[in-house]
């Protein structure tokens, strides 16, 4: 069973390759505000589609607020390329190849196909928040398609998050 990773610790070890071949490396990619690693199921998701379209033509407001954002995945390299490019995901940079044991090191659920469509295994969406210092300021975890963050509210919580300080909450075990 994951063990979901509490706001305030430290995150583990996160390194990918990504689409626009830069690579991904959590302690290295950091951002003036915080990261936000999307993870998506992969490209046989509808939902995924529909949600990392969203979010991509939200990442002017995103990056205006300080913050980098990546979409991740334990699909191949093939499968990434191929949402980037039929979903209409522009400038979204998407990272492939999870491994599902960092996944688990994450917290992040695991699914086994239902379909000739979906890889095994892949990985559920989760949400999660990271400060410059590597450490977690939010997460949330789904174990289906269908229960994802809001971004629009995303972005009114970065702006009530750095006027008022906000601290991480639920850093209680």
């Amino acid at each position: 069973m994951p063990q979901s990773l509490l706001p305030g610790q430290n995150v583990p070890e996160l390194k990918l390759d990504t689409v626009d071949g830069t690579g991904f490396d959590i302690s290295i990619d950091t951002a003036d505000f915080m990261t936000l690693v999307e993870v998506y199921r992969g490209l046989h998701c509808p939902r995924c589609h529909r949600h990392l379209l969203a979010l991509s033509g939200l990442l002017p407001r995103f990056n205006e607020r300080g913050v980098n954002v990546i979409a991740i995945s334990t699909d191949t390299r093939d499968r990434a390329e191929q949402a980037q490019q039929s979903w209409g995901l522009g400038s979204m940079r998407l990272g492939y190849g999870l491994d599902p044991n960092i996944a688990r090191s994450w917290g992040i659920y695991l699914s086994k196909p239902i379909t000739d469509r979906e890889p095994q295994p892949f990985a559920e969406p989760a949400t999660f928040w990271i400060r410059p210092d590597g450490t977690l300021y939010a997460a949330t975890y789904g174990t289906t398609p269908f229960s994802r963050p809001h971004w629009p509210d995303w972005l009114e919580a970065l702006d009530t998050i750095r006027t008022r300080n906000y601290p991480p909450r639920g850093d209680l075990e």
